[in-house]
């Protein structure tokens, strides 16, 4: 794929597009991975730390929980609810009070900002997606992954997907220091932003017209790695340009999503050396 060109096969130039309206406020955390009770908790929210999600203990809706469930919304931080052994095992035994809060091992940044490092590169952008990947090894292994074949950037869900936490940084053997992350409410809205700004969109699915192999994968582009069960999701699956399949030859159907992922990645690096 060449910049800002049609592939000749089968698709038409894109119309003229306006510049993306991408957020440009970058999200900050430490180092730290769990925030146990009800006052730190509190302090976490109230410090402006970014975090990924917030655990509330069944039945748990009075006193200081109920504000920090309004401040949770105020800032769209997700809430999921568990029953107290759930929440003890989380805390590792720890007086957790009914509530846990999970933040990220490294500041995210925006889609805006992974788009300028690469156009102060002079390079094309280089991007992976992941819709809804919730296993955080499968997540470091795919930053591993970008990091050495040089992605720009990664994007995650901020609902249904694990967040920078401390076995995602692990997993990524240190990539995650030096790979931009930007956690984004819609994949499917992030995608229709990245077409404005002329980058191809490739997603992997096993319905997939073109193997990995015979796709172009030139220019631009941002490639798409489904959920380890679901796979793409149908509305992201029908924002991409285009589908693509890895052969698969023997008797399992399906690749773990930070190998498929790999792969891709490492057709967009083949591609660009070609």
């Amino acid at each position: 794929m060449e910049n800002k060109k049609p592939y000749s096969r089968t698709k038409k130039a894109l119309p003229s597009r306006k510049k993306a309206d991408f957020a440009k406020k970058t999200d900050t955390s430490d180092s730290s991975d769990k925030i146990i009770g009800r006052n730190p908790v509190m302090e976490a929210l109230r410090s402006g730390r970014t975090i990924d999600k917030i655990i509330v203990q069944n039945g748990e809706k009075h006193g200081s929980i109920l504000k920090i469930l309004a401040i949770a919304k105020e800032k769209r931080i997700a809430v999921s609810y568990a029953d107290k052994a759930k929440l003890d095992k989380i805390s590792d035994g720890s007086s957790h009070q009914g509530v846990v809060a999970y933040v990220a091992a490294k500041e995210y940044v925006s889609v805006q900002h992974i788009l300028k490092i690469a156009a102060d590169r002079g390079e094309q952008p280089f991007i992976v997606i992941c819709d809804d990947i919730t296993d955080p090894h499968n997540l470091g292994s795919i930053i591993r992954s970008a990091n050495a074949a040089g992605v720009h950037g990664v994007i995650v869900s901020k609902h249904n997907s694990v967040g920078l936490n401390a076995t995602v940084a692990k997993t990524s053997a240190g990539a995650v220091e030096f790979t931009p992350v930007a956690k984004v409410s819609s994949i499917a809205q992030t995608i229709e932003q990245l077409k404005k700004e002329y980058i191809w969109v490739v997603a992997a699915d096993m319905d997939g017209e073109n193997t990995i192999y015979n796709q172009d994968f030139g220019g631009a582009v941002a490639i798409v790695i489904g959920n380890e069960g679901k796979g793409i999701s149908k509305l992201v699956k029908e924002r991409c340009d285009f589908i693509v399949r890895i052969p698969m030859l023997g008797k399992i159907s399906s690749l773990n999503a930070s190998v498929a992922g790999a792969l891709m990645i490492y057709e967009v690096v083949r591609a660009r050396n070609s």
